[in-house]
């Protein structure tokens, strides 16, 4: 019984991350064998900031080594995120905290987002971006969300 509390208790130090919800994809490039190369739109909520919704747009690579998760996705990425209704810090903010992360390869590259706060421009600020173990990709993307009053329903 102590070690699964132990084990529960390690669970509850990890960072929260955002999981995504597809939105929707388009097929870039036809393959014979496996699933096309496409560009998917996934959504995601900031874990710790309510009434923000994150959208990231991302390469995905088919093909027989695609459909078995065994090919490297592409560096490049997009983001927008936007304030859907009121926005509220449901924890202490971290400059720099991971939000979102996902595996773009089989074992050495993942695609993250990050969050920083703008606090002189009340500001919330997201970067998206590639790694890898070895060496990372230069390619990013950013967006921004001024922090502003969310008008109430009649």
């Amino acid at each position: 019984m102590r070690v699964v509390k132990g084990m529960l208790g390690a669970l509850a130090l990890l960072p929260v991350l955002a999981s995504a919800e597809r939105i929707g994809e388009v097929s870039t490039v036809f393959k014979f064998m496996g699933p096309n190369d496409k560009i998917v739109v996934e959504a995601f909520d900031d874990p710790k900031v309510a009434g923000v919704t994150c959208y990231l747009s991302r390469a995905k690579t088919g093909g027989v080594k695609g459909g078995l998760g065994l090919a490297e996705d592409r560096s490049e990425a997009s983001i927008a995120c936007r304030q859907i209704g009121p926005i509220s810090f449901l924890q202490k903010l971290k400059d720099g905290e991971e939000v979102f992360r996902e595996r773009t390869s089989l074992v050495f590259k993942t695609m993250q987002v990050v969050r920083f706060f703008d606090q002189k421009r009340n500001t919330l600020v997201y970067l998206a971006y590639s790694d890898r173990v070895i060496e990372g990709s230069p390619q990013n993307a950013v967006t921004a969300i001024p922090i502003l009053p969310w008008p109430e329903k009649p």
